[in-house]
């Protein structure tokens, strides 16, 4: 996405086409549903990483600007397991973006984007940000919004009818997926982290 932002940009049309496609049929309509609600959270990306990076405060509207279409398809109940991927994965987004402003590295996120090209800037940076993150408040702020984010993504679990796996809450296990990836992901942020600092 930082690299190539137009070619990232143009990939999202087709994936959007391809969701129709698996939608039409009848074992892939779900997979669909949920490639079409991920097409919108790879455009909104595309669109941050690739033009706005600089600027953390405009992370969160930009991946918000399907918001409006998610709720339309909502209250049409269309594209249900698209739009609750969208919305865990949204979530998921804004509680990262949460611990970033609480553990204060915005300010490192901002330097690191504007001095990406000089490598030993960015590893000061970066070194910098690392050490906010080792703090006391930094890693109690990193377990509660971890915690939260297991507990969301792991609360649907305790409803029989998601466990039993019924088609009409499948959209529910899109949610649970896209809460649950944004965990493992942070998770291995965490684990470089620690890996760095080791070194």
């Amino acid at each position: 996405m930082r690299t190539f932002p137009w070619l990232s940009l143009a990939l999202t049309p087709p994936l959007l086409g391809l969701s129709f496609c698996l939608q039409r049929h009848p074992h892939c309509r779900y997979w669909g549903e949920m490639l079409y609600g991920f097409s919108w959270c790879w455009g909104a990306g595309s669109l941050y990483w690739g033009w706005l990076r600089w600027e953390p405060l405009w992370h969160l509207p930009i991946e918000a600007l399907p918001i409006p279409l998610m709720l339309w398809h909502l209250r049409r109940r269309q594209q249900l397991v698209g739009v609750f991927f969208f919305g865990g994965s949204f979530l998921g987004t804004a509680i990262t973006d949460a611990y970033f402003y609480l553990i204060d590295v915005i300010p490192h996120w901002r330097a690191i984007m504007y001095l990406e090209g000089d490598v030993i800037s960015v590893q000061e940076m970066l070194t910098q940000a690392i050490a906010q993150a080792q703090t006391f408040s930094g890693q109690v702020w990193g377990v509660l919004l971890s915690l939260t984010l297991l507990l969301i993504g792991l609360l649907p679990l305790f409803e029989s009818q998601i466990r039993r796996g019924y088609p009409a809450v499948l959209p529910v296990w899109g949610f649970m997926g896209a809460v649950l990836s944004t965990l493992v992901v942070d998770g291995f942020f965490g684990l470089t982290i620690g890996l760095i600092s080791m070194g």
